[in-house]
């Protein structure tokens, strides 16, 4: 298949790529249903991190530098120790009401990790869903409730402020970082819709403008989202202004991420949708990369 000429391949034949994030001058990335965590040079050459046999997703790195990476069907954080062995960091499952998923880590150590709020993969009914703040010595909060399937969760160059798009609610939303971690209220960082009526998946996404997935932060303040229900990855202003848009044709855009040696790269996780068995029993996932003009900033 024939690529728009503004991207670049870095890695293909993968299931589904989720959770992109530049560290250590390599691109990580979370390979669903190949229950591994890669790293890739701009090379293209591709290292095994880790398997995580109940499905990898949302990752982050302590301030010791070791990684934590989320399990999604187990509810779980797990934590990379120096000999690589993975262990128990967290245990999600009193708090997550589906698979776990996004994760953010801030500086102090501390993850904000989303999950789906309902068996989506199942067919289960949409309902909303917390958000829960591991600690770094693992104990679990609640930090917010009532969300639309929260995902691409980031962090402020400040450490001050936690954005987290919705990926079913047309939104958007920030909330305050108090010293201690906990969360202020939920307010708007942008809307584009009504919220859904949580009726059945499809009725859902029927009624989405655009469902903001894997995002990332600029160093103008705005965000990069990749759209779930649009092929497509949008530049957005807080306010919800719209400042770029870059189709992905025939594919679909699940994450994205800024990264590269000067921070230009922005580094798109596209497949051609997101239904778990299509992707299990296909190799149809890539990294596409292309240059924009404003560089990453803050976390993840």
């Amino acid at each position: 298949m024939a690529i728009d000429p503004r991207f670049s391949v870095l890695v293909d034949g993968y299931t589904f790529f989720e959770s992109p994030r530049w560290h250590g001058n390599r691109l990580w990335l979370s390979d669903f249903y190949t229950h591994q965590v890669i790293r890739v040079d701009l090379q293209g050459q591709v290292e095994k991190v880790a398997d995580v046999a109940q499905q990898p997703s949302g990752m982050g790195w302590l301030p010791d530098g070791r990684l934590l990476v989320v399990s999604m069907r187990d509810r779980k954080v797990l934590r990379q120790e120096p000999n690589g062995r993975l262990v128990v960091h967290a245990d999600l499952s009193a708090v997550a009401g589906g698979h776990a998923n996004d994760m953010v880590v801030d500086a102090q150590g501390r993850a904000y990790v989303g999950n789906f709020g309902f068996d989506l993969m199942g067919g289960g009914t949409p309902q909303t869903a917390s958000l829960a703040r591991v600690d770094p010595d693992g104990t679990v909060h609640t930090v917010a409730t009532g969300l639309y399937f929260p995902n691409g969760a980031m962090i402020t160059p400040d450490g001050r402020t936690l954005i987290v798009g919705e990926t079913m609610g047309n939104r958007i939303s920030a909330f305050d970082i108090r010293d201690d971690g906990s969360l202020g209220p939920r307010r708007d960082w942008a809307t584009w819709g009504p919220l859904p009526p949580l009726t059945d998946t499809p009725t859902v996404l029927g009624a989405l403008t655009a469902a903001p997935d894997g995002a990332t932060l600029d160093a103008e303040g705005a965000v990069w989202f990749a759209d779930a229900v649009g092929h497509r990855v949008v530049r957005m202003a807080p306010g919800g202004e719209i400042l770029e848009t870059i189709s992905t044709g025939e594919q679909g855009a699940f994450a994205c991420t800024l990264g590269g040696p000067d921070g230009h790269t922005l580094f798109i996780c596209v497949a051609p949708d997101f239904h778990e068995h299509a992707r299990q029993a296909a190799r149809e996932a890539a990294i596409w990369t292309t240059r924009v003009g404003v560089p990453g900033a803050g976390r993840p």
